[in-house]
């Protein structure tokens, strides 16, 4: 069997449950929202960049379920991206049997078996998988900042081996010989990519980039009314 590891850094984000809806993964949206939100709770008074940050203590416990419930072959394939949609290509290119998605969504298909009919997006490539006989089975490990669970797909949950399960349900340590991380930028804030490139880094290894490109961030100096345009 050939077992996929995937990892969404929003995984490890506390963010806001008005950020959690279905974005097109632009320029826009990846870059510019972010500077929008900065900018208007800023106005309410918070900061953001110290009021979202990365879960020092959740990073750490994964790190640890890692080396304790898997078994990551030395010669693993890492594959770095923004998008998380890039599973989908990467399990069918080596014919994955099964999938380890650790995630703050399920990416399943909001909108129940229909949503598998449209083509491969950040928010149904997991169920596509399952629909187009790619994979088998799929484990969903739901992040604990995520505002999802499992009542909500249950039409899509009922047709597949879907397992929502919790990090201490994992028995027999899977052998993974792929890994993808995806950063998800129109979900996660750019002030923390550098927590993301940490968590790359601590996988030791050589890794293969897929259609990533880096944010530059620097709200001082400019203010909403300069990044308006890129927004409406």
């Amino acid at each position: 069997m050939v077992n996929i590891l995937s990892i969404d850094w929003d995984y490890f984000v506390p963010l806001k449950k008005d950020w959690s809806g279905s974005y097109i993964e632009n320029s826009r949206n990846k870059d510019f929202i972010w500077y929008q939100r900065y900018f208007q709770y800023k106005e309410k008074g918070e900061d953001l960049e110290s009021s979202i940050i990365m879960d020092v203590e959740l990073m750490q416990r994964f790190l640890a379920t890692l080396s304790l419930k898997f078994h990551i072959q030395k010669n693993a394939k890492l594959y770095v991206s923004d998008s998380h949609k890039f599973s989908y290509y990467i399990a069918k290119k080596f014919s994955c049997d099964t999938i380890y998605s650790f995630d703050a969504h399920t990416d399943l298909g909001y909108g129940g078996i229909m949503s598998l009919q449209f083509e491969v997006n950040c928010a149904n490539w997991l169920g596509k998988l399952l629909d187009d006989s790619i994979i088998k089975t799929a484990y969903i490990l739901l992040s604990p900042f995520s505002f999802e669970n499992s009542s909500q797909f249950k039409e899509i949950n009922d047709k597949f081996d879907i397992r929502y399960i919790d990090t201490d349900k994992i028995c027999n340590p899977p052998n993974i010989s792929i890994i993808h991380i995806a950063r998800s930028g129109a979900w996660t804030p750019p002030w923390l990519d550098h927590n993301f490139f940490q968590l790359i880094d601590s996988f030791n290894k050589p890794y293969k980039v897929l259609d990533f490109k880096h944010r530059y961030w620097n709200p001082r100096g400019i203010s909403l009314a300069d990044i308006l345009p890129n927004i409406v």
